[in-house]
């Protein structure tokens, strides 16, 4: 039998994690099994932080539109409860970019509550 010459695709798969983990320090970007773990470690910090970004961002949202609530003289809570009430809830996304970029229009929502709740 012909010498089979073996390790190109190993080779390859080998390559791109190191490629992949290539700003690392140290052994994590030169040797393979460190590459490979510093590799594992860093998709699942990743996706880790993914989540928690969308949870950071909705308690941002939050304590703005609770600022900008406040400074009118109302609690979030009721506020929010108000708009459930009425179906007007939009997301919390968009009621704090109104309350930080648009002030004024965030405050004739408040003001239309108070005329209702009264």
């Amino acid at each position: 039998m012909t010498r089979v010459k073996r390790g190109h695709i190993a080779k390859k798969r080998r390559k791109k994690i190191l490629a992949f983990v290539a700003g690392s320090r140290g052994a994590h970007s030169k040797l393979f099994r460190a590459a490979n773990q510093q590799k594992m470690r860093a998709l699942v910090s990743a996706h880790r932080d993914r989540i928690k970004r969308k949870r950071d961002f909705r308690r941002l949202w939050i304590t703005r539109i609770n600022a900008a609530s406040r400074a009118n003289g109302f609690s979030y809570n009721k506020f929010i409860e108000f708009l459930y009430k009425r179906q007007l809830l939009t997301n919390r996304r968009t009621l704090a970019q109104i309350a930080v970029l648009n002030n004024n229009c965030f405050s004739m929502m408040l003001k239309k509550y108070s005329c209702i709740m009264k």
